[in-house]
């Protein structure tokens, strides 16, 4: 690694640039207390800076340099054109603040999207105000309360939850002052429909459900869930993190679903990690319609305008959300249309069931079920046998593939989660496959290739629980 250092290339007298002669008056320095004289930053030429920069972005990882099978996250390549579409000056170029008659296109486009998303999960209703998929969880829990509390059913101050569900959900209930209450998984995988209805009572606001699950699976109890959580006057709140398995084939409102937040990050376009934008919207039935969070956008003649619900939860962001995710999906939904969403969910759940179908036999299955868009291995026989599943995600990196989602769901002993996503060709994970079955074979034979991988990249592994405690986040001259 240390011929990617800056440190180690510098030399004095070097110089990556010529400045033409000072034409102007010297400005003055700073105070000498804010100047840092003990920074030596090194002095190399331009080309040798070039390939410094270069080397580290060949480092870098992600779904254009390889395949990136990252569970209950969607990790999927996009079209580059939609990011080309968001860049258009009308879009990027545009103020939140300008006169409503200056960004006509714009909220055409938001009101447009607004009815697509409602279209696609059987909703009545959209707001596209959250900007990220755990603000539209928080957006929902919002509502699910004023729901209830403007019906003056205010004893109603618990959220019931998976215990496969997404950390983010118990959290959210959490923030919003709920208690929580975690349901049982069967040993089918699906909800415990025995212990969910032995929970149901008059303090029970909602039952917040992933769907498909993040076991990756479809549960066929749902139209008896959506009856008991009514019945009892509660209502379900879905988690649609994973809709990438259901474009096009099934829609929430007709599971009987109150309300469902998106990913736009995950499932319409927008490349997904990173630390960049996300956006979450809410799709809601017409009884929680009037508390969506605002703005709407609404129509009135050939006129667009920003509305707001006669009962809103309120704003969430300074401005109107995350707009250039909005013109990203937007762009993927028209181009694929309704035919090309369905092949979405249609080759997503194919290359899962490939996958299981033929690591099964290398890695215990817990669920031997048809799944969805991702299966969940236990690498509980390799632990066995001195290897965990840790080990087994450190050595795919010598192999050139990230690792998947490891240890979650939490109700599967020593997890292995794998999400291949719909654009991956049979030959990449072919290559993955045989990549997972030597793996397994050297965890019979050769062990100690796992517990010490990975071999072949620039970092060898790495204290991990020393990492979490005493993070180093700071560069430092001679320190390396």
């Amino acid at each position: 690694m240390e011929h990617y250092l800056l440190p180690d290339i510098g030399r004095p007298g070097k110089i990556g640039c010529s400045l033409p002669s000072l034409d102007v008056t010297p400005a003055e320095l700073p105070p000498k207390e804010l100047l840092r004289q003990e920074l030596e930053l090194p002095e190399i030429s331009e080309v040798e800076l070039v390939r410094y920069f270069t080397a580290l972005s060949k480092l870098n990882y992600g779904v254009d340099t390889g395949f990136y099978p990252l569970g209950s996250c969607t990790m999927k390549y996009n079209p580059k054109w939609h990011e080309d579409v968001a860049q258009l000056p009308g879009f990027a170029s545009i103020h939140p603040y300008q006169p409503i008659g200056s960004v006509q296109g714009a909220l055409q486009l938001m009101f447009e999207l607004q009815e697509y998303l409602a279209e696609i999960t059987g909703m009545s209703a959209t707001s596209l105000a959250p900007m990220a998929g755990a603000q539209g969880e928080l957006a929902s829990i919002l509502m699910v309360k004023a729901y209830h509390h403007t019906r003056g059913d205010k004893i109603r101050n618990r959220i019931l939850v998976p215990d496969s569900a997404h950390g983010t959900n118990l959290a959210t209930a959490a923030m919003c002052g709920f208690e929580i209450s975690t349901v049982p998984s069967d040993d089918r995988g699906n909800i415990d429909l025995k212990s969910l209805e032995s929970m149901m009572n008059e303090e029970v606001a909602t039952l917040t459900l992933t769907i498909p699950t993040t076991l990756g699976l479809f549960d066929p109890q749902i139209a008896e869930i959506n009856q008991l959580v009514h019945q009892n006057g509660g209502l379900l709140c879905g988690d649609g993190a994973n809709l990438n398995s259901l474009l096009g084939k099934v829609k929430f409102g007709d599971l009987g679903f109150d309300c469902v937040q998106l990913n736009l990050h995950k499932t319409l376009s927008t490349p997904h990690g990173g630390g960049g934008p996300g956006s979450g919207p809410v799709c809601v039935k017409s009884n929680l319609a009037d508390f969506l969070p605002s703005p709407l956008v609404a129509k009135s003649g050939k006129e667009y305008t920003f509305t707001s619900p006669t009962k809103s939860i309120g704003s969430l962001g300074a401005a109107y959300g995350n707009f250039g995710v909005m013109v990203k999906a937007y762009a993927y939904i028209r181009s694929l249309g309704a035919e090309g969403l369905k092949q979405v969910s249609e080759n997503a759940v194919i290359n899962a069931n490939y996958i299981k179908e033929k690591l099964k036999a290398y890695y215990h299955l817990p669920y031997d079920r048809v799944c969805m868009h991702e299966v969940v291995f236990s690498g509980r026989r390799q632990k066995a046998k001195g290897v965990k599943t840790l080990d087994i995600a450190k050595r795919l990196l010598d192999y050139g593939f990230h690792p998947p989602t490891v240890y979650f769901p939490l109700v599967v002993e020593e997890a292995i989660m794998l999400e291949p996503t719909e654009t991956e060709s049979k030959e990449t994970l072919d290559a993955f496959i045989d990549a997972m079955k030597e793996i397994a074979r050297d965890a019979d034979e050769n062990p100690e290739i796992l517990r010490t991988a990975p071999h072949n990249t620039p970092i060898r592994r790495l204290d991990e629980a020393t990492a979490a405690r005493n993070p180093d986040l700071r560069w430092e001259m001679g320190k390396t």
